[in-house]
């Protein structure tokens, strides 16, 4: 709608009339938005019999359990993390990784973590460390690694290994985030380093003190290239009048940088009935107030089309995870 600033419409304030600016157009646009959202939540909870509360542990944990009875099994093994370390001859870790199977119950290892001490890169230790998830992830019955890296990091050392990119994200600072792949029973040539001399240290299993050696040596490399950022929680429920739990949502703002919506559930004799969407659009609303320009989720095919709907847009797709079905990763700009 555009606003023809010679016809004689008028500014009221308090104490004034002029004709109106495209400004005061802006402002008074809203206005009226604010108030019919207002009047929409208040007419929905009149109308369906919820109100909105904060989650508790309990609720998370219930909602995880009925996600993980939704979302197609693979596999009958519950998630399991491993870590893995590469000690120097002082006994300080100067490489390791965090990495995680069998989340959802799907054949694949999740790589989240994979750091090697500055002093010693470009030796092969950071191949040594990724040969050894693999062999693990294979040992485990995986079929699948999948993990996340940035345009500063190591996407390159990655594609050597025969992983490829599913997915790439340009954030507001420049960077560019990636998610890639590697399927284990691909013919794919295995990359030897030109440099090997970190072949003279042992990778081993490592404990959760170890982990937060690698968390530690990751959050100190990226401090330089990824500003912290306030992070704020956004975990609601709606309840019926009797207050019981009828649809949850458990999502995170970075405050100025994105949102990511970690689970949203409805109760199943519930659904159609635009309950995912009210708890969808609040946390839409905090991200906004939040000076968030983007907010991002995952899917399968499954319940892809829900977000579709709510104007969610596809990044990436990971083909055949889990075994017959895509998952996909989406976004959306607010």
């Amino acid at each position: 709608m555009q606003l023809d600033l010679n016809n004689q419409f008028i500014f009221i304030s308090s104490w004034s009339a002029r004709k109106m600016t495209q400004d005061d157009f802006s402002a008074l646009q809203q206005v009226i938005r604010k108030t019919s959202e207002l009047k929409e939540n208040k007419r929905g909870e009149g109308q369906m019999g919820f109100r909105i509360e904060d989650l508790t542990k309990e609720d998370a944990g219930y909602i995880g359990q009925k996600i993980n009875e939704i979302v197609p099994r693979e596999m009958d093994k519950d998630a399991e993390e491993f870590v893995l370390k590469v000690e120097n001859d002082d006994g300080e870790i100067i490489g390791g990784c965090i990495a995680e199977a069998y989340e959802y119950h799907w054949s694949r290892v999740l790589l989240e973590d994979l750091w090697v001490d500055e002093r010693y890169r470009r030796q092969g230790i950071g191949s040594m460390i990724l040969r050894e998830v693999e062999r693990i992830a294979r040992e485990k019955g995986c079929r699948v690694v999948t993990l996340g890296t940035a345009s500063y990091m190591a996407r390159p050392f990655y594609e050597k290994h025969g992983y490829t990119v599913f997915t790439t994200l340009k954030k507001a600072n420049g960077h560019i985030s990636y998610s890639l792949v590697k399927y284990l029973d691909a013919d794919t040539p295995e990359y030897i380093p030109a440099n090997n001399s970190g072949t003279r240290f042992r990778v081993s299993l490592g404990s959760e003190s170890d982990a937060e050696a690698v968390e530690n040596g990751i959050d100190t490399y990226s401090e330089a290239y990824e500003p912290e950022y306030e992070d704020i929680g956004f975990y609601k429920k709606l309840v019926d009048k009797d207050g019981r739990l009828i649809a949850g949502v458990i999502a995170d703002v970075h405050k100025g940088v994105y949102a990511y919506i970690d689970a949203l559930f409805v109760e199943e004799p519930l659904r159609r009935q635009g309950l995912g969407t009210t708890l969808l659009k609040e946390a839409e609303r905090l991200a906004k107030e939040n000076g968030t320009p983007m907010i991002l989720t995952n899917a399968g095919d499954w319940n892809v089309d829900f977000f579709k709907k709510n104007g969610y847009l596809l990044r990436g797709e990971l083909k055949d995870v889990p075994k017959g079905h895509n998952c996909y990763e989406l976004y959306k700009e607010i």
